[in-house]
Parts: structure tokens; sequence; C-alpha cells
């Protein structure tokens, strides 16, 4: 069965969601998980604790957080697997729905991209 991961992007410091968007989220999720879609996920915390390592050039640096230039940020995630791609799109706007519906004020941008369960192809093969 092909599994998914949901991710969404929104301004930092958009604020905490309203209670409903949360009572809501939670009787979805819980839907979710009985049918054996929703495996795992979460919100995330803010950049100002985030790290990262960039790769440039065969060099890799470390950069702290916060971030300054960074308009969107990915606020949560989750790992779900569906039948179909067509099942998981139509999952992913429901989660999306629910945001429109009990945050009308959130701007936001969910993304669904499909897991590889093959390892990559190296480059120079």
């Amino acid at each position: 069965m092909p599994r998914f991961m949901g991710f969404v992007k929104m301004e930092e410091g958009s604020g905490a969601p309203p209670q409903a968007l949360i009572d809501a989220m939670d009787t979805y999720i819980g839907e979710q998980a009985a049918k054996g879609v929703f495996l795992d996920g979460g919100g995330l915390y803010g950049t100002e604790d985030a790290v990262n390592f960039v790769v440039r050039q065969g060099e890799t640096s470390r950069v702290d957080g916060p971030y300054a230039e960074a308009k969107e940020v990915v606020g949560g995630f989750a790992i779900m697997q569906f039948d179909t791609l067509e099942d998981a799109i139509v999952g992913q706007q429901e989660f999306a729905d629910l945001h429109a519906k009990y945050w009308p004020e959130c701007s936001m941008v969910a993304t669904l991209r499909q897991i590889s369960e093959a390892p990559p192809e190296a480059a120079d093969a």
C-alpha cells in the first residue's frame, strides 16, 4: 500500500490554532488512524530551535535558527497510507478543508508527496 507524507507550510508566528480546529483534527486523525490510514504525524516547533546542515561544493556547515529570511516554514507533518494516489489526494484535501473551516484567517499550504519505496538511482550509474 503506497505511503504518503503530508506537510503543512505556513508563515512563522501565525499563532496557535483555535480550539475548534484542534478538536476537529483530533476527531479526523482518530478516524483516519482507526482505518489504518494515519500512521504518524505531529506539529513542529518554530524555527528558533531549528538546525540546518547545508552541503555546498563538498563542504558541510551548520546553520542554527531562527531564519529571518524564511517566509513559510513546515509547521507539521503526517505519514499516511492509502490504496491509491486519488484516495491520498482526497484525504489531503479533507485535511486542508478542516483548516479552511475552523481557522479561516490562516494562510497555509497543505502539500502531499508520495514516499519512495525504492532506493534512489545513483547519479553516475
